[in-house]
């Protein structure tokens, strides 16, 4: 590779990270080329960008970040990089689920707001944050849920009255 090239794989590299939410590096030692078309398949219907990259050209282009060294363990051998633009957890539910059928990929590492997350912690965590959709409905649940409150609140004297009421023709016999 010249040296143009390498700047501009560097350069795009940094414009994959900087525009990502969250990233995972992969190692896909081992697979087969079908299997890796199935893992760029399952990647592209779920709006990820994977590449397979070099690991001194992501060292360099990671290099103005403070947190960078903490992926110098996990750019060794074999890497892919898989990035999440829209919602954090699309990546690494995608390989979360690609692995129950394919072992063969191994997560090396994740990559969060800054922090470098480890294997495990990409499937239990990263994989598991809710995607947009839960998140709106969690945050419309948290305030509907004091309106609701409300309502029954405001609702219990008609209905405590009306259970008074119909205990009173019981015991009236009518």
């Amino acid at each position: 590779m010249e040296r143009t090239q390498k700047a501009e794989a560097i350069e795009s590299l940094k414009t994959q990270f900087s525009k990502m939410s969250s990233a995972v590096f992969l190692d896909f030692t081992g697979m087969t080329v079908e299997e890796v078309s199935k893992l760029r398949d399952v990647f592209r219907s779920k709006g990820v960008e994977y590449k397979v990259v070099k690991n001194k050209l992501v060292q360099k282009a990671l290099a103005d970040h403070s947190w960078a060294p903490g992926l110098n363990s996990a750019l060794r051998g074999m890497t892919g990089v898989a990035w999440s633009f829209e919602e954090p957890s699309a990546a690494a539910r995608a390989v979360k689920d690609f692995i129950k059928d394919n072992e063969k990929l191994k997560i090396k590492a994740g990559l969060l707001e800054g922090q470098v997350l480890g294997p495990k912690a990409v499937t239990d965590q990263l994989a598991t944050l809710p995607n947009k959709d839960e998140a709106r409905a969690m945050l419309l649940a948290t305030f509907m849920a004091p309106m609701q409150t409300f309502v029954r609140l405001l609702a219990a004297p008609a209905t405590q009255f009306a259970g008074v009421l119909a205990a009173k023709q019981r015991k009236d016999g009518g």
